[in-house]
């Protein structure tokens, strides 16, 4: 191993700064989900309070709540996956510290064991981070959706509104 003390950072200071950008999008990816749970309870009361299902209204919050639903199981799926990867980030930090303080003791074999535990770990950790992300790209994707589909009723709603006050004249 090389002499230079900075060389045992620079194994730390990776998986750290990795592990700080995984619990930055854990907390945001909580935030996100309760958000959406939130969602699907506020849509969940309309619905319960509802009478008739048939309606556009009472369909188009059917939907919501059926996007609400899917946007956060993705959610939770993806908090899961940035918790792996924090513990995966972590683990490699400390492994690499341990194999660090072995490598002036002599334990060769040890070391070599942790080199291969360290870049094992910190691969489930980088894949766990990217597969998060592919998750919270999905659940926006679903949010974009559901934002695009209110807009063009909202849209068509306004539409027929002018059309209306039109023929009024």
């Amino acid at each position: 191993m090389d002499p230079n003390p900075f060389a045992v950072l620079s194994l730390i200071v990776a998986p750290s700064i990795l592990t700080n950008a995984a619990s930055v999008l854990i907390m945001s990816t909580s935030n996100r989900l309760a958000r959406a749970v939130d969602r699907a309870r506020e849509i969940s009361k309309q619905l319960e309070e509802a009478t008739d299902f048939t309606s556009a209204n009472a369909q188009r919050r059917l939907r919501d709540l059926t996007a609400s639903e899917k946007r956060t199981l993705l959610l939770l799926q993806a908090l899961r996956s940035f918790y792996v990867s924090l513990g995966g980030f972590s683990s490699a930090a400390l492994v690499s510290l341990l194999g660090a303080v072995m490598v002036p003791i002599g334990m060769h074999t040890t070391v070599h064991a942790l080199e291969v535990a360290g870049v094992g770990v910190g691969m489930v950790a980088v894949g766990s981070l990217v597969y998060g992300s592919v998750l919270l790209l999905q659940e926006t994707r679903i949010a974009v959706q559901v934002i695009t589909e209110r807009a063009a009723t909202v849209h068509e709603r306004a539409s027929d509104s002018v059309v209306r006050s039109d023929n009024r004249l």
